[in-house]
């Protein structure tokens, strides 16, 4: 059974930092793209990251390209999110999701998710 457990989320001061897991279990962990996704009340759902897990290429949009860095733990199974230097607008439900390497880097939708993890960015 594929499971994702989001971690870390809580209350954090902007300009502070953060770091999000997702702890993954039931699949070849390698062979997949881990994606973190996060959702505001009254917003649409937005893609914030992309790993691939076997080569390590990252995908990152604009909005949080350079404040935002993944890495994974390959012998834990687990892809952690630090946020630094977080702003007001970055407060969300933040969710990570999986789906196998088809080269398209989380784009064409994605397979399993987590329950979501709630970040606070306190001004």
């Amino acid at each position: 059974e594929v499971q994702l457990v989001e971690s870390g989320g809580g209350v954090v001061q902007a300009g502070g930092s953060l770091r999000l897991s997702c702890a993954a279990s039931g699949f070849t962990f390698e062979d997949y793209y881990i994606g973190w996704f996060r959702q505001a009340p009254g917003k649409a759902r937005e893609g914030v990251s992309c790993l691939s897990i076997r080569d390590g290429t990252t995908d990152y949009p604009p909005s949080v390209e350079g404040r935002f860095t993944l890495s994974s733990d390959t012998a834990e199974n687990t892809v952690y999110l630090r946020m630094e230097n977080p702003k007001p607008e970055d407060t969300a439900r933040y969710f990570c999701a999986e789906v196998e390497a088809d080269g398209n880097m989380c784009r064409q939708g994605m397979d399993y998710w987590g329950k979501g993890t709630l970040v606070t960015v306190s001004s």
